[in-house]
Parts: structure tokens; C-alpha cells; sequence
């Protein structure tokens, strides 16, 4: 069963049969084509939602929101989807972030989380875990991004060439035409305070494993982390829980497709059987 829905000007498609929902939320600069082979392995057992993130349809104009407004559209399709029951949140990058977020605002709405190569970046332990040289690196990207989305409106050429290098140097895989300094405003938020910044932003250690069960699935081959690994620790001995590392960089769903989906449906299928 396919349906689509528009809400908040938002394309919103759900997929599958089964009781339960699993909505899913990508990052920077994907859209919802990242999760074609997690619907695939998922569909016949689980209803799939998923839709971009304001700003990413390229099909519509550049729509930067604030923290709290991806949060309250994020509520209008949980509660559109799965009006009385709970919904599991499959999350990665920026997804993570602004579903972090959701979780912990609305805990009454989300049952369990699979958070994917993103993890305690908001704790100070993750901050202090990381060297000098993976600081700049980390700060490197991210303002050269944010920049970007600052020159987008007066110089989109350049924005768009600035966002497309960047993708490729990171080894993202989402074609170049399907890339957009539109995109980047998580990270002008994160450096310049657009839209109200990011201050203030959920603590996942203090959410995670505590409040809710999680399964983090992050890749090992890259040159930082976005967690520590006390985080990691703290998670694997938490009742419910589950961490996986598999042989990739940070898009693990593209790199071990056939790893990674196993690996939600297995731990879908048995938090469900337990609940």
C-alpha cells in the first residue's frame, strides 16, 4: 500500500502494511531515496513513512526552520500517520539531530529510536573525546557549508558548486543534480545561530537507553566519530538496547545495505515481540 499525503507542504509517502510505524528521517544531503532499500526490507511488516526535510525537495523554494518548527512538522505527521500509537524513528545525520529532539519533547509519541552514525555530539564527554586536528576538521566542513548557505541567495552558482564539492569529498553518494546549497542551513544554524541556532538541543545520553530503548548503528571507517565512546558504552549495557558497527563511512545504509536492514529488522522485530 502506497499513499501520499501533503502536509505542511511537505510530500509525505507511506508505504507497506503492518500495525506498527517506522517514520524515517534523513540528513544532509540526502532525501527520502536513502531509505529505498530500508523500505524494501521493511514494507511487508511495517507501515514506512518518510519525506525531506524542509529545504531539501529542490523542487521548492529554499525553506530554512528552526529547531522547534521541524519538531512541531515532524508532530503533525507522527500524529497524521499514527494518531494513537506510538512510532519508532529511524534517523540519520540532521535527522538524528532534529528526531533527537522530537523524542525528547514528545516521548509520549515515540516508542523506541534507531539512530544512525550520529549519537551524543550535544554532551560535553563527546566534545572532549575528539583531538585538535578532528576539531578543525569537523569545524573545516561545516563552516565551508554554512557559508554556502549564506552566499545561496545572492550567488547560487557558487553556493551550489561550494555544497556539491563538499558531498564528494565526504564520498556522499546522492547524484550532484540532487544537491543544493538550499540544504545547508543545519549548519548555519549550528555556527551563525540562523534560526535561532541550535543551543539547547536535547541530551542524548540523558535520553537514550534511559527514556526509551535505541539501536545506534554508526560506521567505523571514518576519520571522527559523532560519539564518544562512553556513550557507546552506556547504550550496549542499557535493557533494550543494541550497538552495531559495521565497515563503512557515514553513509552506512548505502555502503552495507544488505547489513544494516537486517540489522533494523531484527531489532524491530524483536522489540515489538517484547513489548
Amino acid at each position: 500500500m502506497n499513499t501520499r499525503l501533503q502536509i505542511d507542504d511537505v510530500d509525505v509517502l507511506v508505504e507497506g502494511e503492518g500495525t506498527h510505524t517506522v517514520v524515517m528521517v534523513h540528513g544532509w544531503p540526502d532525501t527520502i531515496a536513502l531509505w529505498d532499500d530500508t523500505v524494501a526490507a521493511l514494507r511487508d511488516g511495517y507501515r514506512c513513512v518518510r519525506f525531506c526535510l524542509p529545504g531539501y525537495d529542490l523542487s521548492k523554494p529554499p525553506r530554512a526552520m528552526s529547531v522547534a518548527a521541524v519538531n512541531g512538522l515532524i508532530r503533525k505527521i507522527v500524529d497524521t500517520v499514527s494518531p494513537h500509537e506510538q512510532v519508532t524513528l529511524l534517523l540519520h545525520d540532521w535527522g538524528c539531530l532534529f528526531g533527537y529532539e522530537f523524542a525528547a519533547r514528545h516521548a509520549d509519541r515515540v516508542a523506541r529510536v534507531v539512530g544512525v552514525d550520529i549519537g551524543d555530539t550535544s554532551a560535553g564527554v563527546y566534545l572532549r573525546s575528539l583531538s585538535g586536528k578532528q576539531k578543525r576538521m569537523i569545524a573545516g566542513y561545516q563552516i565551508w557549508l554554512a557559508v554556502a548557505w549564506k552566499l545561496g541567495p545572492t550567488l547560487p552558482g557558487l553556493a551550489n558548486r561550494m555544497t556539491r564539492y563538499m558531498a564528494r569529498k565526504m564520498g556522499c553518494r546522492t547524484p550532484p543534480e540532487r544537491i543544493g546549497w538550499q540544504m545547508n542551513y543545519p549548519y548555519a544554524m549550528a555556527w551563525f545561530g540562523e534560526q535561532g541556532g541550535l543551543r539547547g538541543v536535547a541530551r542524548v545520553d540523558k535520553l537514550l537507553g534511559i527514556k526509551m530503548p535505541a539501536l545506534f548503528i554508526y560506521g567505523r571507517r571514518k576519520p571522527f566519530m559523532f560519539h564518544s565512546k562512553n556513550w557507546v558504552a552506556q547504550l550496549t549495557n542499557a535493557p533494550g538496547c543494541e550497538v552495531l558497527a559495521l565497515d563503512t563511512g557515514h553513509w552506512v545504509m548505502c555502503q552495507k545495505p544488505v547489513e544494516f536492514n537486517a540489522c533494523v529488522r531484527a531489532w524491530l522485530d524483536t522489540s515489538l515481540s517484547v513489548a
